[in-house]
């Protein structure tokens, strides 16, 4: 878990910086005011979702799929009443705002699940070791 925590912070840190330095650099024409708190739910359901699977894998390896699919399950769900509790908000009044609204959703939300299939099947290796010395 500590591992998986050093390369959260890593990942996470550097998607900030390069956020903040798009807004400093383009300001609010390539970066939405909400991609923040967008930042910030992704992170957490990241979080949630390896947890999640690390907790069932270490009652059993076999739980691996299950817990994976759970946790897609509820970053999904969740994402999407993010999004539609923010576009029946208002976003799409501002000027160019569902757009870059959409594009800021997209970019973390498939920023933040590529960490976690990564992160996730960087841990199979010990896993599958464990199987293989077993038979």
């Amino acid at each position: 878990m500590m591992q998986f925590l050093r390369q959260f912070l890593i990942f996470g840190g550097g998607l900030a910086l390069l956020i903040f330095g798009l807004h400093l650099v383009y300001g609010p024409a390539v970066v939405h005011p909400r991609t923040g708190l967008i930042f910030v739910v992704m992170a957490v359901l990241t979080w949630f979702a390896y947890s999640l699977t690390a907790r069932l894998v270490a009652r059993s390896p076999d739980n691996l799929g299950m817990g994976y699919l759970i946790g897609m399950t509820v970053r999904l769900l969740v994402s999407l009443g993010l999004v539609t509790w923010l576009l029946a908000s208002g976003i799409a009044r501002e000027p160019r705002g569902i757009w870059t609204f959409l594009g800021a959703f997209f970019i973390l939300y498939f920023s933040w699940a590529g960490f976690e299939i990564w992160a996730t099947l960087s841990n199979l290796r010990p896993i599958s070791g464990k199987q293989v010395a077993q038979t």
